[in-house]
């Protein structure tokens, strides 16, 4: 497989490389693509975690256990004054 970077990329590569911390470009882009790929899946994780908390909201609010909005930015921001206060 042939790969073309930007001279930017290929420069960046390079230092890298000069640093003694990888033997080669081959090595530093395989480490940078295992990293990618982790992150990557993270990501999916946090996506999935976010849309499984908005339908619980979704729900609660068809159960009718909801709070009004100028409550919930109070409550919020009471919250919030409280983590920040200690």
């Amino acid at each position: 497989m042939n790969v073309s970077l930007t001279d930017e990329l290929e420069r960046r590569v390079d230092e890298r490389v000069q640093t003694g911390l990888y033997t080669s470009a081959s090595e530093l882009i395989r480490e940078a693509l295992r990293l990618f790929f982790q992150f990557e899946e993270a990501r999916k994780q946090e996506v999935m975690a976010l849309n499984r908390r908005i339908a619980d909201g979704l729900a609660q609010l068809d159960r009718g256990e909801g709070i009004p909005g100028d409550v919930a930015r109070r409550e919020t921001l009471a919250r919030r004054a409280r983590k920040i206060g200690g």
